[in-house]
């Protein structure tokens, strides 16, 4: 379970202090499927990155299955649990897609097992196990592959930030299958996914709402859903409709 006490981040601009969260709380739930959405500046992708250790809180404290880990390094809270998929995926030149897997498992990882997270997220294994993980990817599949870097490493809390950015429509359809599939799995884990998107939304256990740093709205999709439906979500579904910025 993580739980966000009281946190707080600002930066310097022109010699004054700007909030961008603001005295946040809240729990993700083991066994759980969390999205966090709101409107553009409102600081999600922020919390996401404190929550990685990205970024490091003014005030506040982060905890993970009851431990404090609000000063522990990126690589810390990894080895503590935490999972990160970033907006745009890194590339890796000279890195094969199996050692990459490898690497995030941090442990011994057969060949079979490799083959078996990318299945997992709609890969052909034999199509990309040996590929290196760089430009000749598309966007789509750059973003299928490091989500199965995260299901390699098995993490307690695995945190995505809108990860339809860059990606076409028809990448998108084949990743909702794979967070509906990771929905259908999860057990004694969390997911935490930062997006506008209806159709991320519809698949979440609980929504947070967050606008102006600050947590306007929280609870069940039943509840808190109706009331985005025509607002940010709508905006966000016309977005995905426009011209294609990935590939696969």
């Amino acid at each position: 379970m993580l739980e966000v006490k009281n946190i707080s981040f600002g930066v310097e601009e022109d010699n004054q202090q700007v909030e961008i969260i603001r005295d946040i709380s809240l729990t993700i739930p083991d066994d759980k499927m969390v999205v966090v959405t709101g409107p553009n500046g409102g600081g999600k992708s922020t919390l996401a990155r404190l929550i990685a250790g990205i970024e490091k809180p003014t005030s506040g404290q982060i905890f993970l299955n009851g431990e404090d880990i609000t000063d522990m390094s990126i690589t810390d809270r990894a080895r503590r649990g935490i999972g990160f998929a970033f907006q745009q995926p890194v590339k890796f030149k000279g890195i094969s897609v199996f050692d990459l897997l490898k690497i995030a498992a941090g442990k011994r990882l057969s060949m079979a097992d490799a083959c078996e997270y990318l299945a997992k997220v709609g890969l052909c294994a034999l199509d990309y196990i040996e590929r290196e993980v760089n430009s000749s990817l598309s966007g789509g599949e750059l973003k299928r592959i490091e989500i199965a870097t995260v299901l390699a490493r098995g993490a307690a809390v695995s945190v995505f930030d809108e990860p339809e950015a860059g990606i076409d429509l028809w990448s998108f359809r084949n990743l909702i299958e794979v967070f509906e599939g990771m929905r259908k799995s999860i057990k004694g884990s969390s997911i935490l996914i930062i997006s506008h998107q209806e159709r991320i939304l519809n698949i979440a256990d609980e929504i947070i709402v967050i606008k102006d740093g600050r947590v306007e709205s929280q609870g069940d999709k039943e509840t808190i859903l109706p009331h985005l439906i025509g607002t940010t979500s709508a905006v966000a579904e016309c977005r995905m409709s426009g011209p294609s910025k990935g590939g696969k």
